[in-house]
């Protein structure tokens, strides 16, 4: 009965991602229209950011997932998981990897990774699932918080950040409440909304600040002169945008979006520079939990072939 449950999924993960195929081609067609007759500008921007400002960029966003990575390690551990680190982090290397092409394929790619590599120290899979909610439900409180910085750029009224912070608070005091009286099973994964809650939203506050600070470095470099709330502004487009199937169009059109009065064609390069900086960083997260994992296998096996009898 288990044997068909991966076969299962074959079909769910290869829509979503032929949908984040398609929506990628939509959007990228849509920018395609917007800049042309700007394509001098266009290049010109791309050309402006010198190749060592984008390695800080990467660095960050290096920086911005393990953050996120540990973050997720305290939330398992709180659900009753007692999966190493290492093992842990090597999970989300995969899963960050195919993030690049839709978000919600590299939570099943990481979860999944997670399961097949540490199946007996890690709570079941929508236990793991619920441990995603306390990481999701900060990243949304700070979107709510700092939804001011969306006025200006989309012309929304004063009150809906009121609103959005009024609406946010009051789910997430009644999430904690439900965690505190909702602890086994499929809920033991919102242990971190009162177990280790001060370490999980310090980590992922430090992961938002390295993107808000790669936002803005890559924006200032191309020549887009802008202040860290509209780095912000630019992190929350990208975070609720992500939610659709878009993939690696999602930095450029969140950065148009956002930033267009500045210049698209600026705006439209810095998306695409943060899209390049954002893979780039995941790439060598994953290279390295690839190269860590063959070589733990390597080193694991080796005493078993010099302890190995031989035979007359």
């Amino acid at each position: 009965m288990h044997l068909n449950r991966p076969s299962s999924r074959l079909p769910s993960l290869r829509r979503r991602a032929a949908l984040s195929v398609l929506g990628f081609l939509v959007v990228t067609g849509a920018l395609g229209a917007e800049l042309a007759g700007r394509r001098g500008q266009f290049t010109a921007a791309l050309h402006a950011a010198p190749i060592w400002l984008l390695a800080i960029a990467a660095l960050l966003q290096v920086v911005a997932l393990l953050s996120r990575t540990e973050a997720w390690h305290v939330c398992v551990l709180a659900a009753g998981g007692t999966v190493g680190r290492r093992l842990l982090f090597r999970a989300a290397g995969v899963g960050y990897l195919a993030s690049v092409l839709n978000g919600s394929l590299g939570l099943a790619a990481r979860i999944a990774s997670l399961r097949r590599v540490a199946p007996g120290t890690t709570p079941r899979v929508p236990a793991l699932l619920a441990a995603e909610v306390p990481i999701i439900t900060v990243e949304v409180a700070l979107v709510a918080i700092f939804s001011f910085t969306l006025i200006a750029p989309l012309g929304l009224p004063w009150w809906v950040p009121v609103i959005a912070v009024f609406v946010t608070g009051s789910a997430v005091i009644a999430l904690r409440r439900f965690s505190q009286r909702h602890r086994f099973g499929l809920w033991a994964g919102l242990a971190a909304m009162h177990s280790g809650r001060g370490r999980m939203v310090a980590l992922v506050l430090v992961a938002v600040c390295a993107q808000i600070a790669r936002n803005w470095l890559v924006l200032r470099a191309i020549g887009v002169h802008v202040s860290v709330f509209d780095a912000m502004a630019l992190l929350i487009a990208m975070f609720t945008l992500g939610q659709l199937p878009i993939g690696p169009s999602l930095g450029a059109a969140s950065a148009v979006l956002i930033l267009g009065s500045h210049g698209v064609a600026a705006t439209a390069a810095a998306g695409v520079m943060l899209t390049v900086t954002g893979t780039v960083g995941s790439l060598g997260y994953a290279a390295w939990a690839v190269t860590d994992r063959l070589v733990a296998g390597r080193v694991a096996v080796a005493p078993e072939v010099a302890v190995a009898p031989t035979r007359a």
